[in-house]
């Protein structure tokens, strides 16, 4: 079974046999296709077409050809749409024949959205090797574990030896430094093979700060209203869109096909501006629905600041929604509950977490149009309460919330076993998809921190543009002590991130993954329903104390009972049904008690 996505950018074969190379360049007025390297350098003239396109269609080229364009002024500049950059952002593009991998995975359909239980993982991270065929080895280990889907960070060629991914340029290229397309290819075919999903999170609001030669020849690429927290916006909307908005859609759908993805999570699209009806996140993922959606199931994630529900919306126009956001409420009202820290994005929820926690437990989104004093008081979110809980992706620890913390810590480094031991039972058996941090599942006490390799004019400013960013935090405002937050750019740092796989045979690392599989086959093998929730309501049992009660329209009935404090709590009876779950004994017995940080779920069947 073989596999190409047709676009109308980058190197493509002809049925014939002949490679067509096109590229968008509506700032320019002559175009070379460059064949080859050095002395054999080939250069053959390119067609200009209607709307700023230039073409060329030649029989010199093959598969594995390396290639350039070269602009009126003399400059070589890769292909933005290259199906793979051997020599990194600056290096040739490297013409790939799609069709050359034969898929072995044509009975994989993919998994119903309600069994997702979610892996984050950084590739280069993540073993020693940081290779594709390096993470390949280790999936007996995740589908052991009881997830059902890996989550990669992005994949996309980004400058240097190692980066988190989201400074991606060629955004239709694997990252060199991961491997070849062949490999990550074999990776998904492999993670099928062991019954696991593969997402990739995929950055659609900017493109990095090195190697984009974009606006050198497509400055209409570019909004010159907006910018973003990490470069120039994109246009999306008004004048010369079209082009642009086509890039990304064919990404998109690029990676699904080509790839056979199962999904995509797409990075802060609160940072994207676009005043079209439909906008490109509507459009990008009706595309998705009438292409590779028809044919097995794909799930689109986003990540919204801005709580924006109607992208998430169930009903009669489905297929221009997305399957789930992150929750971000949900993971704030747990930090401030586990951490007491109220600094930053957690003064929103330093006033009653419980209650913020709750409001995720039963609807969803803690903010749904309420004014949030961490963003100027301004208004943030849609309601939410309609949406069912497998919408919103619940976790306690992820790439961002570990890694923009200034010194990487995780949860272990914060926060004492039992607390942490109660958060991980209620993350993993509340009824919202629960995503786990690499490492996070044998307690890894490592730091995962940000880290790039820039080049020497952006290196200095991205370490001093790091370090000031924590000026406004007072463990921070000492100059001196800013001083010792890692550099980014500095190899320790990547180095501090990389996997100890040896910590799992430690007897707490035993203990901790033994926790974390009981709880995962617990979820797996209770018969919870995973669809839309009838009714849910939450009740305070005491100031850190509650009970949430969830129900389905078969009767079934789920309820929480927890103690989310060090104060120990009396006069609740234990609710009806079996025990899945206690934190403590006493707590699967009758017991009128809630110990410290004590926690216990319950079922049955209610035929009323």
């Amino acid at each position: 079974m073989r596999h190409r996505h047709s676009m109308p950018y980058g190197a493509q074969f002809d049925d014939d046999g002949r490679v067509r190379f096109r590229l968008w360049a509506p700032a320019v007025s002559h175009l070379e296709l460059c064949l080859g390297e050095g002395d054999d350098c080939r250069y053959l003239p390119m067609t200009p077409e209607a709307g700023g396109w230039f073409s060329c269609r030649t029989d010199q080229a093959c598969a594995g050809s390396r290639y350039r364009y070269r602009l009126e002024d003399g400059m070589r500049v890769p292909d933005p749409a290259s199906r793979y950059q051997p020599a990194g952002v600056h290096g040739p593009s490297e013409v790939v024949d799609p069709l050359a991998f034969d898929w072995r995975d044509e009975t994989w359909r993919g998994r119903a959205w309600e069994e997702a239980v979610i892996y984050e993982l950084h590739v280069g991270a993540f073993t020693p090797e940081g290779t594709f065929a390096a993470l390949l080895a280790r999936l007996g280990h995740l589908a052991a574990l009881g997830i059902t889907a890996i989550e990669l960070m992005p994949v996309a060629e980004c400058p240097g030896r190692r980066n988190w991914g989201y400074d991606g340029v060629q955004l239709y290229a694997p990252y060199s430094r991961y491997g070849t397309p062949e490999d990550l290819k074999r990776l998904v075919q492999a993670a099928h093979a062991h019954g696991l999903m593969v997402l990739l999170d995929v950055v659609y609001n900017h493109f990095g700060p090195e190697g984009n030669y974009l606006h050198r020849y497509a400055p209409d690429f570019f909004s010159p209203d907006h910018r973003t927290p990490w470069g120039d916006g994109l246009r999306f909307d008004g004048p010369s869109c079209r082009p642009v908005r086509d890039f990304f859609i064919h990404n998109a759908l690029y990676w699904l096909e080509e790839y056979h993805l199962d999904g995509l999570r797409l990075d802060a699209v609160h940072a994207v501006r676009d005043a079209s009806q439909p906008d490109i996140l509507e459009e990008l993922a009706a595309a998705v629905a009438r292409g590779p959606g028809r044919r097995r199931r794909i799930h689109l994630v986003l990540e919204n600041d801005d709580n924006a529900a109607r992208y998430l919306a169930r009903g009669a126009n489905e297929a221009s929604r997305y399957r789930a956001q992150w929750n971000d409420d949900w993971h704030h009202a747990c930090h401030v509950l586990l951490t007491g820290e109220t600094h930053g994005c957690y003064q929103d929820y330093g006033d009653d977490p419980l209650r913020h926690l709750a409001r995720c437990l039963c609807e969803g989104f803690a903010y749904q149009g309420e004014a949030s004093a961490y963003r100027d008081r301004r208004l943030r979110g849609e309601d939410s309460a309609q949406l069912p809980p497998a919408a919103f992706v619940a976790f306690l620890q992820n790439h961002d919330q570990v890694g923009n913390r200034a010194c990487g810590e995780r949860l272990t480094r914060l926060v004492p076993d039992p607390p942490l031991r109660a958060l991980v039972s209620l993350l993993l058996l509340a009824p919202s998809p629960p995503l786990l941090f690499m490492g996070e599942e044998w307690g890894s006490r490592q730091p995962f921190l940000f880290f790039c390799d820039f080049g020497d004019d952006l290196a200095d400013s991205v370490k001093e543009g790091r370090r000031r960013g924590f000026a406004g935090s007072a463990a921070f405002s000492d100059p001196a002590v800013r001083a010792r937050i890692p550099d980014p750019v500095d190899t320790e740092t990547f180095g501090a991130a990389v996997l100890d796989w040896d910590d799992l045979e430690t007897a707490r690392g035993r203990e901790r993954l033994s926790l974390y599989r009981d709880l995962l086959h617990t979820r797996r093998n209770a018969p919870v329903p995973r669809g839309h929730v009838a009714h849910a309501e939450w009740r305070r049992l005491g100031e850190r104390a509650l009970s949430v009660v969830w129900r389905w329209r078969d009767g079934t009935v789920l309820t929480l009972i927890a103690n989310l404090g060090d104060v120990p709590v009396t006069g609740e009876p234990r609710p009806a049904g079996r025990c899945l779950h206690a934190t403590h004994t006493e707590l699967a017995e009758a017991t009128d008690s809630l110990p410290a940080w004590g926690l216990a779920w319950y079922l049955h069947a209610d035929r009323r």
